[in-house]
């Protein structure tokens, strides 16, 4: 039997910056039991809202890292017949081999189905699955239950979880998909917003550092040709390599002498190119 529970709302964590639209399709998509599609760049927060949802209304979060390989019954369940053919082999175990529930170990869904407590169930990067992996899994989850096939047995959900699923949109997923989903597009902060995060993350951060921050940021994620663009996290840490110097000062961001490039950029091109702008000072 599936558990409702319709009494608690989502309303922010206490280090994830949430606008009204968001939280009310999270509410919506918990109060409809549906899953909720997220999109949007790298570093916009898709994955970091399981964690504030599961946080915020004290669940369990049980996280599936989507594979290109992954088949759907990894997911669900395994069947450890090399485990259990040792034990038959050399007998000194403590389970019966003749019972093969014994060697069935649950999948991260299936850990979501078996678990006492209403779970956050977060499926990471859903587009890098098949089209079948994806109609398959929202079957199971529309039904709440899976067939185990080596024992004939149903394991049906004891709660309903919470279902946030992120997509970096690097492939498009069926109509059939995002028929069953509802869905959000998050996009990456404006400097408010921005600003709004940082400062949750750094209380005592000083304005003038934290206004020349975000503005160097923003101007160098709008350089020609960056293939991977620095995010909020990159941002974050950026920060906190600048506070950790002690000869830094607030002023160099100013005149785009912009310290410590590689916190921001991860490939050789994108940390040339950016260093060729702060070299010849197009960033102030």
């Amino acid at each position: 039997m599936v558990d409702k529970d319709s009494g608690k709302n989502f309303g922010g964590a206490t280090r994830y910056v949430l606008d009204e639209e968001l939280a009310k399709i999270v509410n919506i998509s918990m109060a409809l039991e549906m899953p909720l599609l997220l999109k949007g760049e790298p570093g916009t927060g898709k994955t970091m809202l399981a964690h504030a949802v599961a946080e915020s209304l004290k669940m369990p979060l049980i996280v599936l890292n989507v594979k290109s390989s992954m088949k759907l019954i990894d997911a669900l369940y395994q069947y450890d017949t090399l485990t259990r053919l040792n034990d038959s082999r050399f007998g000194d175990s403590s389970r019966d081999v003749s019972n093969i529930e014994e060697y069935i170990k649950m999948g991260k869904i299936g850990q979501a189905f078996t678990s006492d407590a209403r779970t956050v169930l977060l499926l990471d990067e859903i587009d890098k699955a098949d089209t079948d992996f994806q109609d398959d899994m929202l079957d199971v989850l529309d039904q709440m239950e899976f067939d185990i096939i080596e024992i004939d047995k149903i394991v049906s959900a004891k709660t309903r979880p919470v279902i946030i699923i992120t997509s970096n949109a690097k492939k498009d997923l069926s109509d059939p998909f995002l028929g069953r989903c509802n869905f959000h597009h998050i996009a990456f902060p404006d400097p408010d917003m921005m600003r709004r995060i940082i400062r949750v993350h750094f209380p005592e951060l000083n304005n003038d550092l934290m206004d020349k921050s975000i503005s160097a940021f923003y101007r160098v994620r709008q350089l020609d040709g960056i293939e991977k663009k620095p995010a909020t996290r990159e941002l974050i840490n950026w920060i906190r390599a600048l506070t950790a110097d002690p000869d830094f000062k607030p002023k160099q961001l100013a005149k785009g002498d912009l310290p410590y490039l590689g916190v921001l950029f991860k490939k050789s091109p994108d940390y040339a190119r950016a260093q060729a702008a702060v070299n010849g000072r197009r960033l102030n």
